[in-house]
Parts: structure tokens; sequence; C-alpha cells
């Protein structure tokens, strides 16, 4: 990307343009905060490309809308804050078990319920272990920084071209509502969706895309080939970043804006003497267990931290198992940890001995 110009953007606005450089021509949705210059920015654009933009009368109809376009081969994506993304999730699981590729993006909200429109992390667990019913799951991205958001956009529609599945870009109101300098990559769009897309059946036999069968034996089919998919992304798909481990003592685990935050945290205790890494998990799903497994063999304390009670903080124990101490600190509710907060809160534990 040398020479790229670079562009001021808000996050959700630098994921449209990203949908759109990565060939998205159809998009769906209906108003809520804090994601609504993303449907606005698509409402803009795709005309102007010779797209499609529709304002659903729900969220629960968008998911739909999706469904049906991603049925007959064309990109497409929506997206909502976390009320909206509770609402899709029966037609998330239908599009997962037909096994179809589409893209969403939930910019996350303080809950449960309504909540507020500041930033959170509570939608993990309906993130990362599927949240409509039934055995399927997404893959799900975790971008820091606004730049990072439009590459995993990019990346986001080749997955799920690559695996029929829907992929999930997973990011909260700080990085969506937040602008940043970027620049878009020049992108080639190739994929193949002739072996199974729905284009009407002239000189070919018919197709038939569905998530329902009424044989138990016959769903049961269809699981196993899901579960069997799952395993090859769980084998070729996995992605995270480490800062400043090489020498680590201590390890900090966090991801999406509070990843970002606690850069910081790692700068501030070297500072001090502390010889802090970060590790941050960009796939949430696929979970990066096996290198998180390899660095807790040589710390003594991991501090995992999070705007939620402590969701991740479920794959991080099982990646860590008994090889270390694992601590928590979180702020819940749409408030953003400080670093000198999560600061405090490291060396409180490594002062006092609870680890």
């Amino acid at each position: 990307m040398n020479g790229v110009k670079k562009i001021m953007m808000k996050g959700v606005e630098a994921i449209g343009e990203a949908a759109i450089k990565a060939g998205c021509r159809n998009y769906y949705g209906y108003p809520i905060t804090p994601q609504n210059e993303l449907t606005e920015y698509m409402a803009k654009r795709l005309p102007e490309v010779g797209g499609i933009f529709l304002q659903a009368e729900s969220e629960v109809a968008a998911v739909n809308m999706v469904y049906g376009t991603a049925a007959v081969g064309k990109r497409v994506m929506t997206s909502t804050s976390s009320p909206g993304f509770s609402l899709m999730q029966e037609g998330i699981s239908y599009i997962a078990c037909a096994q179809l590729p589409a893209v969403f993006v939930n910019v996350m909200r303080g809950g449960p319920g309504l909540g507020d429109i500041q930033p959170s992390q509570g939608d993990y667990f309906q993130a990362t272990k599927g949240g409509g019913h039934g055995d399927y799951r997404l893959i799900v991205l975790g971008p820091s920084t606004v730049q990072e958001a439009v590459e995993l956009t990019i990346l986001a529609f080749d997955l799920a071209d690559k695996y029929r599945n829907p992929v999930l870009i997973l990011i909260d109101g700080l990085i969506g509502q937040m602008m940043e300098p970027v620049e878009f990559p020049d992108v080639q769009i190739s994929y193949d969706n002739s072996s199974w897309a729905l284009t009407g059946a002239s000189g070919r036999p018919p197709r038939v895309i569905t998530s329902f069968n009424i044989d138990p034996y016959g769903l049961e089919k269809m699981n196993l080939q899901l579960q069997e998919k799952y395993r090859k992304i769980e084998q070729n798909e996995v992605r995270w970043e480490e800062f400043m481990t090489d020498d680590a003592e201590i390890l900090i685990v966090a991801y999406g804006s509070v990843g970002r935050i606690c850069k910081s945290v790692v700068k501030m205790a070297r500072e001090e003497g502390l010889k802090v890494g970060l590790f941050r998990p960009i796939t949430l799903y696929p979970y990066p267990y096996e290198p998180l497994s390899k660095l807790a063999d040589k710390v003594s304390l991991i501090l995992t931290v999070e705007m939620s009670s402590g969701q991740m903080l479920e794959d991080v124990k099982l990646a860590v198992g008994q090889k270390t101490d694992v601590e928590f600190y979180g702020r819940m509710a749409g408030v953003v940890p400080s670093p000198e907060e999560i600061l405090q809160h490291l060396k409180s534990f490594v002062f006092t001995g609870r680890h």
C-alpha cells in the first residue's frame, strides 16, 4: 500500500467503504446507535457503484434479506448494534446451516437489554459461541484500529466465500465512532459460486439451499458437515498479535479496543520495570488457544482485561489450564477502563501476591 493516500474516516464508514472495495453491492439494515453512520454511508455509496441499499422494517427483515441475497451468490452485508444483533440470531443460524457466505457487523453497546449506547464487549459469548439455536459457529474478527477494521472487512468477504460461512466483524462503539487515517488496498475480487448459487436452473440440474431437514439422520449429516468445516477453519484461520512478549514475565490478554488500550499499559508498566507483554486475539473464533498456551509456559501471571464481566476470560482459562495464574479486570455497561486503572490493578495482583 506504499504511496496510497490516507483518508481520515470514522470507523463504521471505513468499514462500509472497505466492503464496497471488496465487491459488496448489497446492504440491508435498520437504524440503531452507535452504528447508524454505516447504514447512512451505504445508503449514499451503494447507488454510486450500482449497488442495492434497502432500509428494512426491522433487524429480522434485514437478516432474511441477507439470507436471500447470499443464496443467489451475491456479496452482501448488514450491520447493527447489540439489541439488533440479538434479533438477527435466528436468521444467522439459518444462514450458517444453509452454508451461505455473508458478512455481519456488530458495533457493541452496553447491556443487557436495551442498555445504553456506550461501547462495551458484552456480546462476546453471543458472537463466538453461536447466539442462535443449534451447533453452528461464525468466523469472528476483532479489529483494534480503524485501519485493521478496513483490512479485516476485506478479509471477511474472502473468508465468507472460502468457507461458505457467515463472518462477523465485532467492534464496539469506540472503534466504530473514532476517526483515524486509513488507506484502502487494491483488492482483487475472485470467488466462484457457480457450483451452488441459485441462479436459475436453465441448462443445469436444479439446486436446493436449505437449513431444514425433517429427518433427524439427514439433519445430523448436515451438522457433521458443518463440524468438519469448523475444524478446517480452526486449523487454517487463527490470527493474533503479540506485543513485547519476548521477555515478558506478565501477560495481558485483551481484544479489540481494550487490546489497543492495553498496549499503553504495557509501555507504562515497562517504564516502571515490570516485564509485561500483550497477547491480542484477532480471530475470536477460531480462538488462538495454542499460541496463548505456549506463552503461558513463560509467564507467572496472566491478566485478562475486557469491557465485560469476563466472557473471553473463559477462553483464556481454557487455553492456559493450570500452567499459570489467571486474573481478571473488567468494566461493564459502557464504562471504558483507562490505562492507569488497568496498570493499578495489574500491580495490585503482582505486589500483593494474589497470583
